[in-house]
């Protein structure tokens, strides 16, 4: 892990203070007093990231950046009223969700699509994300528990939802043949698939793991039905690794599905 140190929001209190502390031990990184400095400073003089422990959220920024990282919901939540209204949605017409399913998001990030996933799997089944990041992991696992929101149904599938702080490769292999009904692959590729700001910040906070062929046959392997990925509609990744690409004209991205019978 790069280095990183935890402060207060500008005008702490001490609950603001027991809460970077907090978040310092969890961490295992230093708790540096703010003492009226800017983030940025503070980057230049610990030569680190900065995480800052707010009131109402946990804010990220990496060396020389301006925006922070931080949880939300992100597309998940109008996403969800689409479903609720009957409508279609592309991420679940690739995975094949059924209630009761397990899914497995080899590449977490914010997760929005995790979360669509625990709505549909519902309390019977089960959503697993992966964070290679400590610092991202702790922050969204965090913020999928304590976000606040009046929308009961937004609430209960970001709860379910298990964040592990683990290289993608590296958990499937420990897992047995068809541990998940559906294994997800969404890597950071060299196009910007999303437009919102704060997964910009998350691309240059987070780390970035190019599609292997072995993640792709270890996936394959632990996956029970099928594997999905998405890509940039330009990535060469669905026929370089054997995926049904399902092309969707009006998008950046597609969606590939290797089915595994």
């Amino acid at each position: 892990m790069c280095e990183v140190i935890v402060t207060t929001a500008g005008r702490p209190d001490e609950e603001s203070f027991r809460l970077a502390k907090q978040v310092g031990d969890d961490l295992h990184v230093p708790f540096v007093p703010r003492k009226k400095r800017s983030v940025a400073k503070l980057s230049e003089l610990y030569k680190a990231n900065v995480m800052v422990a707010g009131k109402n959220r946990l804010e990220y920024y990496g060396k020389g950046s301006s925006a922070p990282f931080f949880f939300h919901p992100d597309t998940a939540a109008f996403r969800l009223k689409r479903l609720q209204r009957g409508e279609t949605e592309p991420f679940l017409e690739a995975c094949g969700l059924e209630m009761g399913d397990s899914f497995l998001d080899c590449t977490l990030g914010i997760g929005s699509d995790s979360i669509i996933a625990s709505h549909v799997v519902g309390d019977s089944g089960s959503v697993t994300g992966l964070e290679v990041d400590p610092v991202i992991a702790y922050i969204v696992r965090r913020g999928l528990k304590e976000y606040e929101t009046a929308d009961a149904v937004l609430k209960g599938a970001m709860e379910r939802i298990r964040v592990i702080n683990c290289e993608a490769v590296e958990f499937l292999k420990r897992q047995p043949d068809d541990a998940f009904d559906v294994v997800y692959l969404d890597p950071m590729f060299e196009r910007t698939i999303e437009e919102s700001v704060n997964f910009e910040s998350l691309r240059e906070v987070g780390s970035h793991h190019p599609l292997t062929e072995a993640w792709v046959r270890e996936a394959h392997r632990v996956a029970k039905k099928r594997v999905v990925l998405k890509a940039h509609f330009r990535s060469t990744h669905f026929e370089e690794f054997g995926f049904e690409r399902k092309v969707r004209l009006t998008s950046k991205f597609h969606f590939g599905v290797l089915e595994k019978r």
